[in-house]
Order: C-alpha cells, then structure tokens, then sequence
C-alpha cells in the first residue's frame, strides 16, 4: 500500500482509554525492578496500526528510559528530525534496526541510543524487556526498558534527532491521557486505529504510543 500522509493531531478523539491512573507505588524503581522480574500475568494491546500482512518483518529496538528525577520517574523522548524519510517529525523512543553485530535486542537498543542521543550504556540499568510490537512500516520492535540515574550527559544526533524531552511517567500511566483516533483507510482498505497521549507540545502517538500502552496493562496487571 502507498505511503499514507495525514496529521494525527487533526484527527478526532474517538474514545479514551479510560482506566485508572496507577498507583504510585507502582511507579517507583522497587516497585519496576520488582514487577520485571515476576511479571503477573496480563496481555499485550493488540497493535492497530497494521496495513496489511507482510512476510518479511525487519528487527528493530528502542530504549524506553526512565529518569530518576527527584519528583518521580520520567520518560525520556525525542523528536525526529523533519527531513527524515519515515515518521519525520515524529515523537520516538531512541532506537533503531538491529545490525548484524549486534549481540542482542538490548545491545541494539543500548548502542542506537548511545548514537542517537548520546546516552552511554554506563547509565543504563536495563530491567526487562515487553513483547515485541509489531509496525505498519514493517517492523519488529522490542522495547527495552531502562532506569537512568542522574547526572548523565546528551547530545543528539542532529541528523535524526530534533529535540529531547521528558515527560513524567505518571502522566503517562493514566488511562484518562490515553486517546483513542481512527483513520479511514483510502479505497476501501478498511480503518485504522491508534493511541495518542498529548502531553504540553508534545503529541505522543502511533507505536510509540501503543508500546506505552503495554508498558501501561504490564504495570497495571
């Protein structure tokens, strides 16, 4: 299917996700460390952003970094560059393809951070992984989650990376900010479905948004 432009943010709010924001408690390094290691049981949402079966899925992670701040975790963004080919623009985790010498899905992520952003790996406290989250551009992406202690030091890539944010986790783990919008597919290929989490001038959506959202149901179960 042909590239499909349109602007998320004019799109309307067709539900929310609705669910009760989580417990502070759960948001705490113990408390994370403590769930990565005995998960309950629970299951992915699954992905709306499909358009169409492909065969061929190429392997791909992102680092979901979570800051210790002395207010609370917070979640690490960035925004990709405009002049990009794919998701310019876009609200991302760091993150990338995997690479023939990458050891494994965390060094992908740990190494496409440290280029992207500039985060070396000595910061990165990797916990645990979440199911991987399958694209409409045709990848597999696993999400790699990771406690950040301050200091530590950025510097974006100014070729992918426009501008780095953070945003308080519990902002995100709280069903009332998770938007639902659907798109009208053109010529009949049917409907496509996605989350949008907006948050000050941020509009936080698509896989980003939906690999939230599993880190959200694996929190809350």
């Amino acid at each position: 299917m042909p590239k499909i432009i349109f602007d998320p943010e004019k799109l309307p709010v067709e539900a929310l996700g609705g669910e009760a924001a989580l417990d502070p408690e759960r948001l705490t390094p113990a408390w994370l460390r403590q769930r990565f290691a005995s998960p309950a049981d629970w299951q992915p949402e699954p992905p709306g952003e499909s358009w169409g079966e492909r065969t061929v899925m190429t392997p791909a992670s992102v680092l979901l970094p979570l800051v210790q701040r002395e207010g609370g975790l917070t979640m690490l963004l960035t925004v990709r560059t405009a002049h990009l080919s794919a998701h310019a623009g876009q609200i991302s985790f760091p993150g990338g393809r995997a690479e023939s010498y990458d050891a494994s899905a965390i060094d992908t992520a740990l190494r496409e951070s440290e280029e992207e952003i500039g985060l070396q790996r000595r910061h990165v406290d990797v916990i645990g992984t979440l199911p991987d989250y399958i694209t409409g551009t045709g990848y597999r992406v696993t999400p790699v989650v990771g406690l950040i202690a301050p200091p530590f030091e950025l510097a974006a890539d100014t070729n992918e990376v426009a501008e780095i944010f953070e945003v308080p986790l519990q902002f995100l783990m709280d069903g009332m900010n998770h938007q639902r919008l659907s798109l009208e597919l053109p010529e009949g290929a049917g409907q496509r479905s996605f989350y949008a989490m907006p948050y000050d001038r941020f509009f936080i959506w698509g896989a980003t948004a939906g690999m939230l959202r599993n880190l959200f149901h694996f929190l809350r179960a």
